[in-house]
């Protein structure tokens, strides 16, 4: 019999999938050949979407689609477990389950937060890389809600309705605006002892302006709007300490809050920033052009792992297009490899940014093209949709945008969130009823 050749990727985020769905599109059949997809979950996650999650404006479960029905009749076969080491010289993964030899390995495990050494951010801040993350930040919110509704003393309960968003980038901005949609729009008008005064929203930006890498004029638009919504925009505003009261800024600013979201950054993955290959500062792994690893045939790496050596910054920035793209291409080199053929290098033509702000507006940037407000909002509704797995994730969402603006949002806690240290605060009288 001839021999097996072995094909695994580790992650099934965005890169990973793609580079599996590649592999299956580039060896269609291929006798001889197992392609194998390692995921510590079952379902591939639709990340762009979480900031809606976190304001009950779509249910969790419609932006995960199983991997067994995406693989369907697919030739790959899919373990759920997780890698604990890689040996690159006997070119085996170590999962908790036992060994996994292979003979091209593509790393797309994706990335954790980066919390740059701030003290106390690990333990008290929440992050937003992943589906559970969301979820306990929705059922946290709304259980701040809950105490504040019947909260006596003004000062707790300003404190209390205080949410602070550290990082300006994407995803912050996003989720600073969702929330404002989920308090202004549903929590005002139906908690009987919260005002609208009573909420702050406060975005932390360390640089000298917010959405960095967007065109100039869209951000200085985005964050005109967020300032006309109420929400403080805060620039060279460096996080230097986080406590389970708030936030330091700058080494002297207290800022009490409810909850405090980290957005600000994000490293390799540790399994891949402990292999012995060069790497940036923020762990990522440094590929050839053809994003393999130097000194190590047949191992890639893509997506948040990865950054192309001797690139622009602009060749690989931590964003859903750049994964897909290098998904892509590392299929084609693998099919390349086995062929003897000469791989192709990576290259990435930014297709352009959109960035929501929130229900009705947003600005975009595609193909040259820059417009902001209502119809930027339906182009960004539109473009998430397509993208999304499956005519039935599609469809789910769809109805759930279109029943937010009919029916009020479900606020119903999913989980039994852990008190906060401001929950928790002794009362010198007994809650009020509203």
């Amino acid at each position: 019999m001839a021999e097996m050749t072995r094909i695994v990727v580790l992650g099934a985020g965005f890169g990973g999938l793609e580079a599996m769905l590649g592999l299956e599109r580039r060896l269609p059949g291929e006798p001889g050949v197992e392609l194998t997809l390692v995921s510590e979950q079952n379902y591939f996650l639709f990340t762009p979407l979480l900031p809606q999650v976190v304001s009950c404006y779509i249910e969790p479960r419609h932006i995960v689609q199983s991997l067994r029905d995406i693989r369907r009749q697919r030739a790959f076969g899919f373990l759920r477990a997780r890698a604990t080491a890689l040996d690159l010289a006997r070119r085996q993964v170590q999962l908790d389950t036992g060994l996994l030899p292979y003979d091209y390995l593509v790393l797309a495990l994706g990335s954790t937060t980066d919390f740059f050494g701030t003290a106390g951010a690990a333990e008290h801040c929440f992050s937003l890389k992943g589906l559970e993350e969301a979820v306990a930040l929705r059922d946290h919110l709304l259980d701040l809600f809950e105490h504040a509704d019947h909260e006596p003393d003004t000062a707790r309960k300003r404190d209390l309705l205080t949410l602070v968003v550290v990082g300006g980038g994407y995803t912050g901005v996003e989720l600073v605006a969702e929330l404002r949609d989920l308090v202004y729009r549903h929590i005002v008008p139906r908690y009987r002892g919260i005002n609208a005064g009573d909420a702050r929203l406060v975005l932390l930006e360390a640089a000298d302006n917010i959405l960095l890498g967007v065109d100039p004029a869209l951000a200085r638009r985005a964050r005109q709007k967020l300032a006309r919504e109420g929400i403080e925009v805060r620039i060279r505003a460096k996080v230097t300490r986080v406590t389970p009261e708030g936030v330091e800024v700058n080494e002297r600013e207290q800022i009490r809050a409810g909850a405090v979201i980290w957005t600000a950054g994000v490293r390799a993955n540790p399994l891949a920033e402990s292999l012995p290959a060069a790497k940036d500062r923020s762990g990522r792994l440094i590929v050839t052009s053809q994003l393999e690893l130097s000194g190590f045939p047949g191992v890639f790496a893509i997506g948040d792992n990865a950054v192309v050596e001797k690139s622009a910054p602009e060749q690989s920035p931590r964003i859903a297009p750049v994964a897909l793209a290098q998904g892509r291409v590392v299929a084609e080199n693998i099919a390349r490899a086995m062929k003897g053929e000469t791989l192709e290098p990576f290259e990435f033509e930014p297709a352009g940014m959109l960035v929501s702000l929130g229900m009705n507006d947003a600005v975009i940037q595609v193909m040259g093209l820059k417009f902001a407000g209502y119809f930027a909002w339906l182009a960004w509704n539109a473009i998430h949709l397509l993208k999304l797995v499956g005519l039935k994730k599609q469809l789910q969402v769809a109805l759930d945008w279109s029943l937010a603006t009919i029916f009020p949002r479900d606020t119903s806690l999913i989980r039994r969130p852990q008190r906060c240290r401001l929950c928790q605060a002794n009362r010198s009288q007994p809650p009020g009823i509203s």
